[in-house]
């Protein structure tokens, strides 16, 4: 239901305990409480995210986990709740956007604050997608693109934060995405060892040969094609997963080969770079969106669309380009 308005929550509903009395039988992943206290019989999976969870914490009739003492137990007996604001941000300008003429808008205006948390709502098919991602978005670009080549600080910038995948390789990785690697690999460089056999950042990109495992070329993983299945990734059986050549991974930092930091979890890299500024404030955001537990290396492949969705707003919370819409 993430996205429905509650009309179409109450609908959905409906339509589940339909079909349920005809004898099917159902399951449905669920986050809101209202179709979670419809449910006969409740799974509470945790108990955290990512390698913290993977663990049944509760399960029966959704009055028995909410005396479970597990975290959704809590809200469903009203222990926790989200309060509302006691008082709401004042806008500081208005953005007017011309006429909106798409789909099944026809010349609608709206106004739009600065400044503030907007949320656009409404029934399904009501023109959401249509105003934002179709008009404002579009809009947008162009006043950016009117405005590009001078200084304005009223310059407008749009971030799409979707759940889309952020990589499709596993060369793809938080360290990659966050634009740590880089700074990475300066440090494993600028080590002794490094120092005196020559090796400069490139020795720890798996993009070029030198460092990288010759056999999965830095990957960590070999693409095995299936002729009636969906291709997969498997570890590559000479490095480990490790992606890169023994002789790369005699070089330490802190203790650490490249390969050992790269599986570290982002919430326990984190005091390694206390020093570190750049890379520590981008590992500090992944920690404050809830992706702590995701490892610097771990491939893209393997993040779901919450966490691609919550690793690109990391990565916005450390721009520096403002002002941003």
């Amino acid at each position: 239901t993430i996205g429905l308005h509650p009309r179409d929550t109450h609908r959905l509903l409906g339509t589940l305990h339909g079909l349920r009395d005809l004898g099917n039988t159902l399951i449905v992943v669920e986050h809101d409480l209202e179709v979670m206290r419809q449910a006969d019989h409740l799974v509470d999976m945790g108990p955290g995210a990512g390698e913290h969870g993977g663990l049944i914490v509760a399960q029966g009739t959704p009055a028995e986990v909410s005396t479970s003492g597990s975290l959704t137990g809590t809200y469903l007996s009203g222990q926790r709740a989200v309060p509302r604001p006691a008082t709401r941000r004042e806008a500081a300008d208005w953005l007017d956007l011309p006429p909106a003429t798409v789909h099944n808008l026809n010349g609608v205006k709206v106004r739009i604050p600065k400044g503030v948390l907007t949320v656009v709502t409404g029934v399904s098919g009501s023109g959401k997608s249509s105003l934002v991602l179709e008009h404002l978005g579009p809009w947008l670009e162009a006043q950016q693109a009117e405005k590009s080549g001078h200084r304005n600080r009223d310059a407008l910038r749009l971030v799409v934060v979707d759940q889309n995948p952020i990589g499709r390789s596993p060369r793809s990785t938080p360290a990659t995405y966050t634009d740590i690697w880089n700074a990475i690999r300066k440090l494993y460089a600028e080590t002794r060892l490094s120092r005196e056999r020559g090796w400069t950042p490139s020795r720890f990109s798996w993009n070029t040969d030198g460092g990288r495992c010759a056999h999965c070329e830095g990957r960590g993983a070999v693409l095995i094609e299936m002729h009636f299945l969906s291709d997969v990734w498997m570890p590559c059986a000479h490095c480990g997963g490790r992606r890169f050549s023994r002789e790369t991974l005699e070089v330490r930092w802190k203790g650490l080969s490249i390969a050992d930091l790269l599986d570290l979890p982002a919430e326990e890299a984190l005091p390694h770079f206390s020093n570190q500024r750049r890379i520590g404030a981008r590992l500090a955001a992944l920690v404050d969106v809830g992706l702590g537990y995701v490892r610097l290396g771990q491939p893209a492949t393997t993040l779901s669309g919450g966490e691609a969705q919550r690793m690109k707003l990391a990565a916005e919370l450390v721009s520096r380009r403002k002002p941003t819409v």
